[in-house]
């Protein structure tokens, strides 16, 4: 077994560890750590798969910016066992259902998948430069299209947060 396959298999054992982590911990604080941990685990993968941009964003974005803004929402609810909604039978079948369904879709791409040894891929392929290529030449009109998506959820949360300074009452004397 080569050191490639025995990273391999330890950055998978850790992402479904961790991703069970996040599932199966009743402190919310802690599933956040084990998701944060999961996304460390997946920027190794694409290390592995030379897409060292992907690996890079990964844990910037999601492990630093978006799973410290989810602590923080977290810590400010305070969850704890009164508080907490209960979740009702149609929520769990739900849960169940879309679950089933995404590991049809996941057997269902792995059954369509090559099997191309690493040895054989191209190497330049997670490079920054194809990778703006592809993305302004192939698919200009979707990243356009959600830089205006973020920038109204921008907006929206601007004016959410914002708060509504009250008309002052006329005082009669």
């Amino acid at each position: 077994m080569s050191l490639y396959d025995l990273l391999f298999w330890g950055l998978s054992a850790m992402a479904v560890g961790c991703a069970l982590g996040v599932i199966l911990s009743r402190n919310p604080v802690n599933s956040v750590m084990f998701l944060i941990l999961t996304f460390f685990a997946i920027s190794g993968h694409y290390i592995l798969m030379n897409a060292q941009f992907l690996a890079v964003v990964n844990i910037i974005v999601y492990a630093g910016a978006i799973m410290v803004l989810f602590l923080f929402v977290i810590m400010l609810m305070n969850l704890n066992a009164d508080v907490e909604p209960q979740k009702s039978q149609l929520i769990q079948l739900a849960g169940i259902i879309s679950g089933g369904v995404l590991f049809i879709i996941l057997i269902s791409a792995l059954r369509n998948a090559s099997n191309v040894p690493i040895d054989q891929q191209p190497v330049d392929i997670g490079l920054i430069e194809n990778l703006g290529k592809v993305l302004f030449k192939d698919y200009v009109l979707p990243f356009e299209i959600s830089s205006v998506l973020f920038l109204s959820a921008m907006i929206g949360a601007v004016v959410i947060g914002k708060k509504e300074i009250a008309a002052p009452e006329n005082e009669a004397n």
